[in-house]
């Protein structure tokens, strides 16, 4: 069994060689905070009715109302409201930093709550195979590996 050559390293801007694992380290980083951020973002675009046409999941902010009192059935009417832009706020501001690669250490952190408190919700009121099937909690996750990854990114540079 023989196994394929190894590409050359790249170089970096400091002249430095960056082995292949670390480049695919470096894309797969910016592949997830990308995914992650247009994602929620696009969460935004249909609530506000910027799709149109097929596969357009609540077409309108009234239909994101509608979605969010029925994830969050347990809660009390008079906080679906807040709750429904209490999360807009929060997916657009997430979405837009981890687009710009602002602060992305505690945007991932806050990212993965976010999507844990989403699936939770989900969970609740829909049960278990709902976020499941929706990935919030593979998206969580791979918001919290982007922490870890900003995390042992700064300590490295300390």
């Amino acid at each position: 069994m023989t196994s394929a050559p190894m590409a050359a390293p790249e170089a970096s801007q400091h002249g430095a060689k960056i082995p292949p694992d670390a480049a695919l380290e470096r894309l797969a980083y910016l592949y997830g905070r990308i995914a992650l951020g247009v994602a929620f973002l696009s969460g935004i675009a249909d609530r506000f009715g910027i799709y149109t046409g097929r596969n357009v999941g609540y077409g309108n902010f009234a239909g994101f109302m509608d979605y969010t009192a029925k994830v969050n059935s347990f809660m009390p009417a008079s906080t679906i409201p807040f709750l429904a832009w209490a999360a807009t706020a929060a997916e657009f501001f997430l979405g837009a930093a981890l687009v710009l690669g602002l602060w992305t250490r505690w945007v991932a952190l806050g990212s993965a709550a976010l999507l844990v408190l989403f699936g939770v919700a989900m969970a609740i009121s829909f049960g278990i195979k709902s976020p499941l099937d929706y990935s919030v909690f593979s998206a969580s996750a791979a918001a919290l590996m982007l922490y870890v990854f900003e995390s042992r990114k700064q300590g490295a540079a300390s």
